[in-house]
């Protein structure tokens, strides 16, 4: 069985490397919605494959990270991430391009450590997340499988998280201790 969660956030970036000019040249923004599909192999004491109420702690956090944030490549020159960094309190320095298609293979790979990393203590199954689908616009997304996950080289340890940003996570302490655990 499979069940979604939906998420979103305002966010802003440029994909360099792409083909149209405005994209790779441009500071532009989006209005972002992630679905997160979940499933499980039995459903938990209350006839359920997650409780969506489990999301709201560390998963939210991961995504909300993005909002109202400059995604940023670290493949950037200095000068441009040092502007940033330092006229901005909100920025998530990515080891990819932030396209649609990084954003869903970072939540899939985030999320995916952070499940593994859950004590569930309601009889839940072997819950998984299945994919994650990210909209850029209301006409397009991109979708990352698990089998996706080798598709880029992307290395969860280098995305880096303004303190902004990790200040304003809810049970920080505890979030940075999930992170701490990525291999």
């Amino acid at each position: 069985m499979i069940i979604r969660k939906q998420f979103k956030f305002e966010g802003a970036h440029i994909v360099r490397n792409c083909s149209t000019r405005r994209c790779k040249k441009s500071i532009h923004g989006h209005s972002y919605v992630v679905e997160v599909f979940f499933s499980s192999n039995k459903l938990d004491n209350g006839y359920m494959v997650l409780d969506f109420g489990l999301t709201k702690k560390h998963i939210k956090n991961i995504i909300d990270s993005f909002d109202h944030a400059y995604s940023l490549w670290s493949g950037e020159e200095d000068e441009f991430k040092n502007f940033f960094k330092k006229n901005s309190e909100r920025y998530i320095e990515m080891p990819v391009s932030p396209s649609a298609e990084s954003y869903s293979l970072l939540f899939l790979k985030f999320i995916t450590h952070i499940l593994k990393n859950t004590t569930f203590t309601n009889n839940e199954g072997d819950v998984q997340v299945s994919s994650v689908r990210v909209y850029e616009t209301k006409t397009g997304y991109a979708e990352a499988f698990i089998s996706d996950m080798d598709m880029i080289e992307l290395d969860l340890k280098k995305v880096v998280f303004s303190d902004q940003i990790k200040d304003e996570w809810e049970d920080s302490d505890e979030l940075i201790k999930i992170l701490s655990y990525i291999k």
